[in-house]
């Protein structure tokens, strides 16, 4: 073999072994990514079923409820335009409460209802998740005269 066939080969193996490792990155990335979805996007169908993502909203007034074991909760995250059962097993965010705004993180089952891994509170009085904002916001220009949300 010539020199440059030596060369040839080597700047071969070197571009399969970089263009390998992009395609092994790529792909973890790629399920590694936590999307972030409102009630009305899932309603409509565009969150994945059985893949984790993030779910942000408003805790329904009246919806929250305790399972005997202390543990497990039952409540309804709204955008004001959609609304998706949640599921919780866990100890909730000390800030966690009706009408605030809250990202579940979870997978949503064939039944609809969303089932958290972990659900986060907004830390204080004027701070939303941005997520939660804008799809507040959205919601609100798509179902209410005007596009405000109250």
């Amino acid at each position: 073999m010539t020199q440059r066939q030596r060369r040839m080969v080597l700047v071969a193996t070197i571009l399969v072994g970089v263009a390998s490792a992009t395609a092994l990155a790529v792909t973890a990335f790629r399920q590694n990514m936590l999307y972030f979805f409102s009630p009305t996007q899932v309603g409509a169908g565009e969150a994945p079923l059985g893949h984790p993502f993030r779910l942000g909203g408003l805790v329904q007034g009246g919806s929250f409820k305790r399972e005997g074991d202390g543990l497990t909760v039952h409540f309804v995250l709204t955008d004001t335009a959609h609304s998706i059962p949640v599921t919780y097993t866990g100890i909730l965010p000390d800030l966690f409460r009706e009408g605030q705004g809250v990202v579940a993180l979870g997978k949503l089952g064939t039944n609809g209802t969303f089932t958290a891994d972990e659900v986060l509170a907004k830390h204080d009085e004027n701070y939303m998740p941005p997520e939660v904002a804008g799809a507040l916001k959205t919601a609100g220009a798509a179902g209410h005269p005007g596009g405000k949300v109250q």
